[in-house]
């Protein structure tokens, strides 16, 4: 390629030249959502920027197996080895199956991600599928020696795993600093030692959601399910491993050392984390109270909100930061976005309408393509794109200002560009909320004047009826008269 890609390397702690293990096919593991309730625009934000990856990657011309599991079961209320289930607890509060939770939640997910032209992964398993393999991986670290049984549960050895291997490799935090901030829980007199993490907890009998093991009826521990399912349908070594920056410790950093203790080495060639999305530079999270669901945003029904929010103007407002930046929210930011966008989709529409010259004149359009090719490779910048963009938009109204000409040659290519980084790259797309708005308003000023066509006509006014279809087909109006009265289209 001309270009290769450029990725920030959480492992490394460095940008590092993007080469697949076994290209052309790459692998790559995101962590989804825990389904037990509506997902927020913190949800949203690793969604969209892996859904980035993914549409480039697939782009450069890399086949891609895109796995994002659903956490269905093993993720507990307090601490990944203490308190209730979330999805048991909700169940249970709201006296239903688990899997009835698990669901509703799911499809509302599912949906959100629809609106937000998030592509479908590859494979999206569950956790709860998968419990024969979450077993085989406690086995495997047991029967290497890096895990213990007590009571019923089986915890990670953390002491005697660095010891042979370093613990903390991705978080860059030692074993002294994770004792030091590990707080003393309830089950902690199971552990050997605080800092040990629980493979497969033991069911007490109000608990809902388990299965037999060798240990007894239990169900596995939060960290089990990616290193399992990774393995599974990406294999022993696969190349990127995705998620919020908030998940690289404890749940990645107890990934790695699951999948060292279980095989011998690292299971990740390349992890990659998004930043957080932040209210009065708070992260914005369920567990802090301080989070918007999507379907609020969408129907502006939240104190926080002066006004609805189309799912485009969210996907462009997370866009506008690259990746590994904090966003901060703010109403005033998403009106800011919401009229960026506008104006980059009214430069689309504008470059279809513009009708070429012989020679491009007082403009510039070369090297767009370039540029934001360039941008893609730089570890997916996002917002250097737009700018880039922008820029281009800029060009079109000089253009439609009349300031400015483009030969046929440069339009074409001029077109191509934004297709595919607007639409293919970025994945925006045309139909806001504000478009359906505004088409619907132009469609009852045309009907408007059309019936007052019809009223000059039968007045018999010719030159106001030939004056009023004339406009209307200069701007690109086709108009034709039937025994009913009139129809219209406009030709695009």
């Amino acid at each position: 390629m001309e270009h290769q890609l450029v990725i920030y390397n959480t492992l490394s702690r460095q940008k590092e030249t993007f080469v697949p293990h076994h290209a052309p096919h790459v692998g790559m593991y995101v962590c989804g959502p825990t389904v037990y309730g509506d997902a927020h625009l913190g949800h949203a934000r690793p969604a969209i920027t892996f859904d980035i990856l993914f549409r480039y990657l697939k782009h450069l011309g890399y086949k891609v197996r895109y796995v994002r599991n659903i956490t269905d079961v093993g993720h507990l209320e307090h601490d990944a080895d203490d308190g209730e289930d979330k999805i048991a607890k909700k169940a249970r509060l709201e006296e239903l199956e688990p899997m009835e939770v698990v669901q509703f939640y799911l499809l509302r997910y599912q949906k959100a991600m629809e609106y937000l032209n998030v592509l479908p992964p590859s494979i999206e398993p569950h956790a709860s599928g998968h419990i024969i393999e979450q077993i085989e991986l406690v086995k495997q670290i047991l029967d290497n020696g890096f895990a213990y049984e007590s009571k019923g549960s089986v915890y990670f050895d953390v002491a005697r795993y660095n010891k042979v291997h370093k613990y903390g490799v991705l978080s860059g935090r030692n074993l002294d600093d994770v004792l030091n901030t590990t707080r003393e829980l309830d089950g902690q007199d199971e552990k050997r030692d605080p800092s040990d993490f629980a493979l497969w907890k033991n069911a007490q009998p109000e608990h809902i959601m388990r299965w037999p093991s060798p240990w007894g009826n239990g169900f596995p521990g939060w960290h089990c399910e990616c290193t399992a399912m990774g393995k599974k349908y990406l294999g022993e070594s696969f190349d990127i491993h995705g998620g919020g920056m908030d998940l690289i410790f404890p749940h990645h950093e107890c990934e790695i050392a699951q999948s060292v203790a279980s095989q011998g080495h690292e299971m990740v060639r390349y992890w990659m984390h998004n930043n957080m999305i932040t209210i009065n530079g708070k992260k914005m999270g369920k567990s802090l109270g301080n989070f918007i669901t999507l379907d609020e945003f969408f129907q502006g029904k939240h104190e926080l909100l002066t006004q609805a929010y189309s799912p485009m103007t969210i996907r462009f407002f997370i866009l506008q930061a690259h990746y590994r930046s904090t966003v901060d929210f703010s109403n005033e930011a998403l009106q800011a976005a919401e009229k960026g966008l506008e104006r980059l989709l009214e430069g689309l529409r504008n470059l279809e309408n513009i009708v070429p010259s012989a020679t491009t004149t007082g403009i510039q359009p070369q090297g767009l393509r370039e540029k934001c090719t360039e941008a893609m490779n730089d570890d997916l910048n996002t917002p250097i794109v737009i700018s880039h963009l922008f820029d281009a938009t800029r060009m079109i109204n000089t253009i439609v200002d009349k300031k400015a000409t483009i030969s046929a040659e440069d339009l074409e290519e001029l077109k191509s560009v934004f297709h595919l980084f607007v639409f293919d790259l970025l994945g925006l797309t045309a139909q806001t909320e504000n478009n359906a708005a505004r088409e619907e308003a132009y469609g009852k000023v045309v009907d408007m004047l059309l019936e007052q066509r019809m009223q000059a006509k039968a007045n018999k006014d010719w030159a106001t009826s030939d004056k009023i279809r004339d406009h209307l087909a200069a701007l690109g109006f086709e108009v034709k008269d039937t025994k009913d009265g009139f129809s219209w289209k406009l030709n695009k």
